[in-house]
């Protein structure tokens, strides 16, 4: 049979072949070369023992339990798969495996005498196909579990009895979702009820692999798909339970949709424009705070500062599955500034400029985007082009204004040397004022002007200035105080 495989790949097998080994293309990429697909591993299955493996390549590691050697190979040169980047092979000896008593880990490994046997212990039959190198070529596919005949029929089965695989490992309900969600398959009806049967095993399961699956699912095209698949099986209360509080909750007349079915309507924009998983991740979670924050029921109910909750929702969630701290930090804040007004004629450009300060001007195109999945994903999308064209024009033009304490012309240790003070809060709560009047007006953002307003701000008491400083930083908030609650209130916007 002619298969698309890499060199480097071929080479491995004929190695193996000519020292008297079979060799085996195995397992995923088997399922995605016959569904036409670019794998994005290649693994091989011999019945040569690790030690001799390693003998046939120099450049190879064995550092596990599993049979699994590591060898390295130099794609640089592969013509036919010039984007492969491979950078290892797995090569594993034909293993079977003992009982799961953690539900996560094999307790025993035993090395096998037939692929047929090392087949028998995979998750799923599309998963459980192989094809024979033999003669310096791939020859036939091995599949004693209808794989085949499941890949045509876009179904995701398990190789035997559905309990039995899932309680060998329970992170297979959570793969069982993410191969239907990127292959777009439909799940055989008896594993779907043993996965409904058998959800509350994943608690068992480490956060960190958790995260993982529960990351491919969200960067698949089919998202929110994915993330609804996990509530009807049961799993989502697993993951992320918060979001199932937005079940049943309804919106006022800006949504025709529940809180639940938005969420999951922004991630659907957010994965159809292949945005970044950042981006997936905090449309998924903008509003994830709005059933702690609802006031009222009908057309007229209300949402105050479920931005702010759902900020802090989103750290607990993020923290709990293991994820970085950078990227939790980001997501928060993008949740948590997602909810800004803009007008027309309505904000100046001293409101843009604090609008980039509190922002960053980063994550300004982040926030555009999460902003435009939240209007799609209401159902009755207001989202006028015109006016996020104006903001962006009036960002435009207020960048290379001074938005932060480090754009102004004096820093730290200025005022510090004019003002003839030792390190103190006194200093910050200095620069925060002088921040605040050239936001202003940029004009006064010159080293004349500062040092002799430094000199005025001296003579004030330290609590006097924190309590300019505090004034100051409520002013920045313009965006969310005065103007925007006075709309917000008139038209029972969220």
């Amino acid at each position: 049979m002619k298969l698309n495989v890499p060199d480097e790949v071929k080479n491995i097998c004929l190695r193996l072949e000519k020292a008297g080994h079979q060799a085996y293309l195995v397992g995923g990429c088997v399922r995605d070369v016959l569904l036409n697909r670019e794998p994005k591993d290649w693994d091989v299955a011999t019945n040569a023992k690790p030690e001799e493996v390693q003998k046939l390549f120099e450049d190879s590691v064995y550092e596990n339990d599993f049979g699994t050697v590591l060898v390295k190979v130099d794609s640089s040169s592969n013509i036919q798969h010039p984007t492969s980047n491979i950078r290892t092979i797995e090569v594993t000896t034909f293993r079977i495996e003992g009982k799961y008593t953690d539900k996560r880990h094999p307790d025993d490994i035993k090395f096998a005498k037939t692929i047929e046997e090392d087949l028998s212990r995979r998750d799923f039959t599309i998963n459980a196909l192989a094809v024979n190198f033999a003669k310096g070529k791939f020859d036939k596919i091995i599949d004693p579990y209808g794989g085949e005949k499941d890949l045509k029929e876009q179904l995701i089965r398990t190789v035997g009895i559905p309990e039995e695989r899932f309680n060998e490992d329970a992170l297979r309900l959570m793969r069982a979702v993410r191969f239907a969600t990127e292959l777009d398959f439909k799940i055989d009806l008896n594993t779907r009820r043993a996965v409904e049967k058998l959800s509350g095993l994943l608690e068992a399961i480490a956060k960190e692999r958790i995260r993982d699956e529960f990351i491919k699912i969200i960067m698949a095209p089919r998202a929110a798909q994915g993330v609804i698949m996990l509530e009807e099986l049961n799993l989502l209360k697993n993951i992320v339970p918060e979001l199932r509080e937005g079940l049943g909750c309804g919106q006022n007349k800006h949504h025709i949709y529940t809180v639940f079915e938005h969420n999951i309507r922004a991630l659907d924009y957010a994965a159809q424009k292949d945005y970044s998983l950042l981006v997936r991740m905090a449309s998924l979670l903008h509003d994830v705070g709005k059933p702690k924050s609802k006031r009222g029921d009908g057309p007229d109910s209300t949402f105050h500062g479920h931005e702010v909750i759902g900020g802090k929702m989103t750290v607990k969630i993020l923290d709990r599955l293991r994820f970085p701290k950078d990227f939790i930090e980001q997501c928060a804040h993008l949740v948590r500034q997602h909810l800004f007004y803009y007008n027309v004629g309505e904000v100046t450009a001293a409101g843009v400029r604090r609008f980039l300060t509190r922002v960053g001007p980063e994550n300004i195109d982040d926030l555009i985007k999460i902003r435009e999945a939240d209007r799609i994903g209401s159902g009755v999308p207001k989202a006028v082009p015109y006016k996020l064209r104006h903001l962006l024009f009036m960002i435009d033009k207020v960048k290379s204004d001074p938005i932060s304490p480090k754009m102004l012309k004096v820093n730290g240790e200025d005022v510090m040397e004019i003002a003839k003070l030792e390190p103190s809060p006194k200093v910050g709560f200095i620069l925060a004022v002088l921040l605040e009047e050239v936001l202003d007006d940029p004009q006064k953002n010159t080293r004349e002007y500062l040092e002799e307003k430094i000199k005025k701000l001296n003579q004030l008491s330290e609590k006097e200035l924190k309590q300019m400083s505090e004034r100051a930083k409520n002013v920045k908030n313009e965006y969310e105080q005065g103007i925007e609650d006075e709309i917000k209130s008139k038209h029972h916007v969220k």
